[in-house]
Order: C-alpha cells, then structure tokens, then sequence
C-alpha cells in the first residue's frame, strides 16, 4: 500500500490524519485498468469538448449544466433543493422555494466567479480562498466564521464529536503546508497524465480539508477550475456532482481508501465517473439540437409572431422557467402581447403552466428541456 499519510493522536485523545509529502511515491499509473480507462476518458473528452463548438447557444448549454452541477454539489451535503428550485429562484423568490436554494445559488456564483478569475489569476492557494469566500460569504446556514480562510482549529467530518467522527483532518498546523505541496503539484509532475491529477488533487483536498466548511463543494469546483485551467477543456463542460452524488457511500468510502493507501481504486472511480459523465452530456447535447429542430418548426408558422417567438424559444434555452414579466423583458412585448405569445406556447406544448391552481403570479415551464438536465 502507498503511504498518504497516518493517524496520530493528539491532545484531546482523538487520532488526527497527518498527512505524508505529497504527491506520495510508488502510484502506480500504468495499472492495465487505469490506462484503459483513461485512454476511454480522453476519447469522450475530447468528443464532448468538440461538440461545444456545434451546439447551438453553447453559453445557454453551460449555464444550465452549471446550475445542475450547483444543485447535485449541494445535494452530496444533504441539501434538499433542486435545479428546478434554483432556476425558478433566478425568476422570483417565492415562499415555496426550500430554505437551502441559497445553497446552490452561492455555488454558481463561486462557479463564475473561479472562471472569470482563471482568465486574470492562476489555479493557486489565493483563488481557492477566492472561490471559497464567494461560496461561504452571507451563505444562510454557514458554519465557517472566515470565509476564505484556512482553518485554525480542528474539525472533522460527519460524527458528532472529534472521537466518534468518519475522519478527523490534519490538525491546523499542518493545513499552509499541506496545502502549499497541492498547489505545487498542479505545477510539476507533468508525466501525470491531467485527468489523474486532478483525481488526486481533488482526494488531496479532501483529505487535508483546509476550511471549517464548504470543504466538499470547494473540491468539487476545483475539479472543472482545473481542467478549464490546463485546457483539457476549451469550455467549462464537465461537471461530478451528479455522479458523486449517486454513487455517494462509495465516493465516501474510497476516499477512505485513498488515506488508507488505495489509490488505484480511487483513480478508476473517478475515471469511470468522467467516462459517464461524457456520455451523458454528449446524449444530452444531442437531444438539445433535435429538440430545438422540432420546435423552430412549431413556431415557424406563427406568421408575424414568428420573430418574438424566436427570442424566447432563445431565451427558453438559458431560463426555462418563466413568468410573463420575464417574456416581457426578454422579447420587449407588450404585457398584452407577451401574455399572447406565452398561451401560444403552451398550445404547441412549448411551455406548461407549472402550478395549474395559481390564477396570478404564474410560472410557465420548457419542460421537455428541463427533463434533460434533471
């Protein structure tokens, strides 16, 4: 077994992680079932990152992946709001909508915000702490008091206490260090195929687990930052959470496995999941263009309607939860007309009223475009 690190008990009379010099020696990349599975994982990357440049609106595209990766990334926390929720928040806050949106919100803004930043700033120990504080900062059920800061006292992960806790992290004085050898090795170590790295940069992080909170959601954003860094990806398309969260016991458990010195088997779990993750993406992209086909068709005969009705079949693709005050803007109609134009996709089965019940304040959904991402 590789030795990541041990466990050595501290004051207190719990066992604290102490973490090994990192990247550990003796990872074996060449195991026959990590290079055939890398060498698949590569191929559909590839496959994905070209099909961006044929998607129609491939901004729309990502903008609603972004939200399905916020509302999953959420979820692997016990987060009980979905995409639906965070989507009809971007339209209005209603009281129905689930505290904890605001879980998911505050993820797609740390999502932009890590992109926008790549373009001025490096993948480094400052944007994580960046990320991180956009993520945690005026966040509705926060436990970290420094949002953007390593941590300098000890927490530990699930359990109710320091003793009977699944895994208790470094202790503080070893989290500038063990993070400064992370950031490091995203810099070296160029045999390491990207993929592999960043398998182990996200595993590395998790471990050393170098804030108070937010420590999952943060790992899971550095994994898209740095594919998009080492561009391996031209456009921010690749996103875990789903897959992390469906097959959470055993994400949980090989990160276990990892600290225990298992590294292959987390390498293939994580490779297996960028190989299902492209698949479905890449049917997904597919179904997009078909549908957009079949309903440019349906309004193609709406006569002089025509063009308004491309606007929003346009702005459907980026929102698909809309109200008229939102047609309205995105179109200039009038209230009247944008009142007319959305009866008129609920009739070609464009948009359904989400609530049939609610008489004001409607909200009309694109749902065979939401099913896709849901």
């Amino acid at each position: 077994m590789i030795q990541i690190g041990k466990y050595v008990k501290q004051k207190g009379n719990y066992y604290a992680f102490v973490p090994e010099t990192f990247p550990p020696k003796g990872i074996a990349y060449n195991e026959p079932n990590v290079v055939k599975l890398l060498a698949d994982a590569n191929l559909l990357l590839g496959k994905l990152d070209g099909l961006t440049k044929l998607i129609p609106d491939i901004d729309f595209f990502i903008f609603m992946y972004m939200n399905k990766e916020a509302a999953f990334s959420s979820q692997v926390e016990g987060t009980k709001a979905n995409l639906t929720d965070a989507l009809q928040a971007e339209v209005e806050r209603t009281p129905d909508l689930p505290n904890d949106v605001d879980d998911i919100l505050h993820y797609i803004k740390a999502m932009n915000m890590g992109l926008e930043r790549l373009n001025s700033l490096p993948l480094s120990l400052r944007l994580i702490k960046e990320v991180h504080a956009t993520l945690l900062t005026g966040k509705r059920n926060s436990t970290s008091s420094q949002p953007g800061e390593f941590r300098n006292s000890q927490n530990w992960v699930m359990g109710t206490n320091l003793n009977d806790a699944r895994f208790v992290p470094p202790p503080p004085q070893y989290v500038l260090s063990s993070m400064g050898e992370l950031e490091k090795f995203l810099y070296s170590h160029s045999n390491i195929p990207a993929l592999l790295k960043a398998a182990l940069m996200h595993s590395q992080f998790e471990t050393i687990h170098p804030f108070l909170d937010g420590n999952g959601r943060t790992g899971r954003l550095l994994i898209t930052l740095y594919l998009c860094h080492q561009n391996v990806l031209e456009r921010p398309v690749l996103y875990f959470s789903e897959y992390l969260k469906k097959h959470r016991n055993k994400y949980f458990l090989l990160l276990d496995d990892y600290r225990k010195g298992n590294v292959s088997a987390w390498l293939e779990f994580f490779l297996e999941g960028v190989i299902q993750i492209c698949s479905k993406a890449i049917e997904t992209s597919n179904k997009i263009v078909d549908l957009r086909e079949k309903n440019i068709q349906k309004i193609s005969s709406l006569g002089r309607a025509g063009k308004n009705a491309m606007v929003l079949l346009k702005h459907l693709y980026k929102l698909p939860i809309v109200n008229v005050k939102k047609v309205e803007e995105a179109t200039g109609l009038s209230r009247e007309a944008a009142n007319r134009l959305v009866k008129r996709f609920c009739k070609e089965g464009i948009l359904m009223q989400k609530d049939q019940n609610v008489t004001y304040g409607r909200l009309f959904v694109y749902r065979d475009y939401l099913s896709l991402f849901e």
